[in-house]
């Protein structure tokens, strides 16, 4: 089935990610309020385009995918609005939520979100399947962990973790989800497409975490 080829196919680009300095660091515990504040700052100007990427997504599926719409629909109504949950983060951990919004992405991220339009946009829209398994796949193998570490660490409240929290479980659903969507697709440059998507894309989402501040962090 094609989901477990897909998972073989990117694992050394996972665990390259995986191996990324800062994210050890903040899984040793190894973080301040800025540098959490950083994450969630780029988070939130990646996140806010995954609901229009998905209408452009589902809007380029050839009618041979017909029955996937639904299936983008689905992902649309749980995605719509996490942004703001991101701000909300980062209000209650004493940041500035507007500046965030209005402020620039970095240049990693502004890149990451360029692929994934120019993917759908003059690609093989099919893709962007392979940033969805990158972005859920990540969130459930770290997400829950890094916020109960850096909740301890920084001593914050719950309300400073409504984004990494509801991704650690979310996403549990949507990977059992993404799993079946992806055996439905058969096409062996359809196949191909994803899983280049998802190699790109394991390594653009790391360059967002080599691009945020690490330092000595007193243990």
């Amino acid at each position: 089935m094609f989901f477990k080829k897909l998972q073989e196919s990117t694992e050394i680009s996972r665990q390259s990610l995986f191996a990324i300095p800062v994210i050890i660091d903040a899984l040793q515990g190894r973080i301040t309020l800025a540098q959490y504040v950083a994450f969630l700052t780029q988070a939130y100007h990646h996140v806010k385009h995954t609901t229009p990427l998905l209408m452009a997504f589902g809007s380029r599926l050839p009618d041979r995918y017909a029955g996937l719409r639904k299936a983008v629909a689905h992902y649309i109504e749980e995605e719509i609005g996490h942004e703001e949950w991101i701000l909300n983060d980062i209000a209650a951990c004493g940041g500035d939520r507007e500046a965030v919004r209005h402020g620039q992405p970095a240049l990693a991220t502004e890149v990451m979100v360029a692929y994934a339009y120019h993917q759908i946009d003059r690609g093989n829209p099919m893709g962007f399947f392979g940033m969805v398994h990158v972005l859920e796949g990540t969130s459930t193998a770290l997400a829950t962990n890094a916020a109960s570490i850096i909740r301890d660490k920084l001593g914050l409240p719950p309300n400073a973790f409504s984004y990494l929290v509801s991704h650690g479980s979310l996403d549990l659903e949507h990977v059992a989800f993404f799993e079946k969507l992806m055996n439905q697709v058969e096409d062996p440059s359809d196949q191909q497409a994803i899983v280049h998507s998802a190699n790109v894309m394991y390594r653009l989402y790391g360059d967002i975490f080599r691009s945020l501040p690490r330092g000595e962090v007193p243990s």
